[in-house]
């Protein structure tokens, strides 16, 4: 005696005369460039920089106080007993306002390359190296970052420019604008290349006070280069920072 199963018959089976439906094709998901890899890299480093120094109150109100404090006391100590060969009519402080000036855009570089050493203690740039931005990305984001920083800072610094008796309508502001931003990505990037290299927060300010805080007395900041010996005024005529001094003075007055 045969027993009969009946087969079960599956959902997906059309009557006949029926057309089985169309799936359509999946959309192949578009992977962005390397380029916008790098750009977004860049982009990202730029904005936490900026971000992170508008959240630190101290250094805001720093970054305006302390040069407009050293200008005011330098500039009163001076201002007797300065005296340049050939302009008996300008002031100390019309004379250190542009020193003044690139003191900003130095000090502001090497305070914003030193969170390359603390973000490379936190590990944040090493899962920034881990990503899918080249190397090249990462420095150039940080080195924008920082840049942005101390232009913002020295920009700040210019509104007391008619203090220190500038024509604000006689001004050179391409000039000034050229001269800064190179100044700028120069220091940081000098600023960078040492962090990249010392492991330590005290080790960083121990090389940036031996190098380029005598980098900057000696720049025509401070004193002529009239007014120096001669072994001086030739190490002073060498140092690249007066380039960054004598561009800012020539644009301003």
């Amino acid at each position: 005696m045969s027993t009969h199963v009946p087969v079960p018959v599956p959902s997906s089976m059309e009557a006949p005369g029926e057309a089985a439906p169309v799936e359509a094709a999946p959309v192949p998901r578009r992977e962005p460039g390397t380029l916008a890899l790098q750009w977004a890299t860049v982009r990202v480093l730029l904005a936490r920089d900026v971000v992170r120094f508008f959240r630190q109150p101290s250094r805001v109100i720093g970054a305006l106080a302390q040069p407009i404090l050293f200008w005011f006391v330098i500039g009163s100590g001076f201002a007797g007993s300065f005296r340049v060969e050939g302009a008996q009519g300008l002031g100390y402080q019309q004379f250190f306002f542009p020193g003044v000036v690139t003191m900003v855009v130095l000090f502001s570089a090497i305070f914003a390359t030193i969170t390359v050493i603390e973000d490379r203690k936190e590990g944040f740039l090493q899962a920034v190296l881990a990503g899918p931005g080249s190397r090249l990305a990462v420095v150039l984001g940080k080195a924008l970052g920082s840049s942005t920083i101390a232009l913002m800072q020295a920009s700040l610094f210019l509104l007391f420019a008619p203090l220190a008796g500038v024509d604000v309508r006689a001004v050179d502001y391409p000039l000034l604008a050229a001269v800064m931003v190179l100044s700028a990505l120069a220091l940081t990037g000098m600023g960078m290349a040492l962090a990249w290299w010392v492991r330590s927060s005290a080790g960083y300010h121990a090389v940036m006070s031996l190098v380029m805080l005598p980098m900057w007395v000696l720049s025509g900041a401070m004193f002529p280069v009239k007014g120096a010996g001669p072994v001086l005024s030739w190490v002073m005529l060498l140092n690249p920072m007066r380039f960054s001094v004598e561009g800012v003075r020539r644009a301003l007055y």
